[in-house]
């Protein structure tokens, strides 16, 4: 069984490091810190309403789907390892946020 709030949980601490590391590395790289921040915000929703039972889970299960395909697209177009293991978390997250009851 899959874990949407770990893997969201997961999908946050990665777009943390990213942002760090596309931070350094200027301007060229705010689309991919930008997307990390709405990322983080989405995940970070999607685990708060999953974890108390809210009847708007689902919704933010979606946001938060939306959020880490944005934030893989985005680190996906940057040749980096933080940004590559940022789009990896992302991808894994989606799946077990779009299986997830």
């Amino acid at each position: 069984m899959t874990d949407c709030a770990g893997d969201a949980s997961d999908c946050v601490s990665h777009c943390e490091r990213c942002i760090e590391a596309c931070l350094r590395e200027g301007p060229s790289r705010a689309d991919c810190v930008q997307a990390c921040r709405d990322c983080i915000d989405a995940c970070e929703t999607a685990d708060r309403f999953a974890r108390r039972g809210s009847p708007l889970a689902g919704t933010a299960r979606q946001l938060c789907v939306e959020a880490c395909l944005a934030c893989a697209d985005a680190c996906e177009r940057h040749d980096d390892e933080d940004c590559r293991r940022c789009a990896e978390a992302c991808r894994a997250c989606v799946e077990s946020c779009r299986t997830a009851a």
